[in-house]
């Protein structure tokens, strides 16, 4: 069924509401949700509204905290979310970015004790609006092992950027570090199908078709192979370390019911291309960058499909019969 934006953001920010989260986080919450959904990324949209509601009412996010700045330098500053949703927190945290680019040329701003972050090229669409350079990162609950080893230790750590343009959307490059996302592993294990190898490895480090295997003691493969496991190690200590966060081991699937409170960590990073070349020249070399790319005519835009998608969305937004049914019954209990 077809819904506009501003009723489904009414529904996600009722159901969060009633599941313990606090208007101004269930708000951030919804607003980020709804985006995703308009940029045809239904795995990060609509359908986290039941998932965020379980971590509310099971105590894994805590719907009161409102998050604080614990550390506070020039160029740098650390939030702590408090164990809530962290909406709140990563707009605070993009805000700070902003504003200390544009005093300092680069800034840095850690959260600690998050959680699950939503897509991580969304939040940065704010920092190449004001026409500054934004990275992303963000640690997760352990998914993939160490190169060599046979249990899971980084998360999929997913890693985004985003480059502003003059006069057209900017470049958003947004990607995990594994394989294949987790949820299509588990679609193949409801519909009793095999994975490709490739794909994942079983409790032993090694290769599996067996989604079930997978999913229940094994781990993702990592893209790349040992260079992407060295990714995942890099992310890993910019998210947990710098921010004195948990490491992906340390936090329980995202996806379990029961469990601890993630604690994971988030990293933002803003360049303000006006201290180094120049905002002119920067703009220059990105379009001659650009330009370069689509005369190939096979070549496509990181992100310009979420943005196509998004322009397609003002006629409204399709979202599943059961999933809307799932959430209205939310909203009322």
């Amino acid at each position: 069924m077809k819904k506009q934006a501003q009723e489904l953001f009414r529904l996600g920010c009722t159901a969060l509401e009633r599941a313990g989260a606090h208007p101004a986080m269930a708000q951030a919450a919804a607003r980020h949700l709804v985006q995703a959904e308009s940029q045809g990324l239904p795995t990060h949209g609509m359908s986290r509204v039941p998932f965020y509601c379980t971590m509310l009412r099971n105590g894994r996010a805590d719907g009161t905290a409102h998050p604080a700045m614990v550390s506070d330098r020039a160029a740098a500053c650390l939030i702590d979310n408090r164990d809530g949703l962290p909406y709140v927190s990563v707009e605070w945290a993009v805000g700070e970015v902003i504003q200390r680019a544009r005093r300092n040329g680069i800034a840095f701003a850690g959260i600690r004790n998050s959680s699950h972050v939503g897509v991580l090229g969304i939040h940065l669409l704010a920092v190449a609006e004001a026409g500054i350079v934004g990275f992303a990162f963000t640690n997760s609950p352990a998914a993939i092992p160490a190169w060599g080893g046979k249990k899971a230790l980084f998360g999929t750590n997913p890693v985004a950027a985003a480059f502003p343009r003059r006069n057209a959307d900017p470049i958003v490059i947004d990607l995990a570090l594994t394989t294949v996302v987790r949820g299509r592993i588990m679609m193949a294990m409801r519909k009793g199908e095999r994975i490709p190898e490739g794909w994942a490895l079983d409790r032993h480090g090694k290769p599996t078709t067996d989604p079930k295997e997978a999913i229940e003691h094994g781990s993702l493969f990592p893209i790349g192979g040992a260079k992407g496991a060295m990714l995942g190690l890099m992310f890993e200590l910019i998210c947990a370390s710098l921010t004195g966060a948990a490491i992906g081991p340390e936090a329980d699937s995202f996806f379990a019911e029961q469990g601890n409170k993630p604690r994971i960590g988030q990293a933002f990073i803003a360049i303000d291309p006006a201290a180094l070349a120049g905002s002119e020249k920067f703009a220059e070399r990105v379009e001659t960058v650009v330009s370069t790319m689509l005369s190939d005519p096979e070549v496509r835009l990181p992100g310009a499909r979420r943005f196509a998608a998004e322009r397609a969305s003002k006629a409204g937004i399709e979202v599943p019969d059961d999933l809307l049914a799932q959430i209205e019954k939310l909203c009322s209990t």
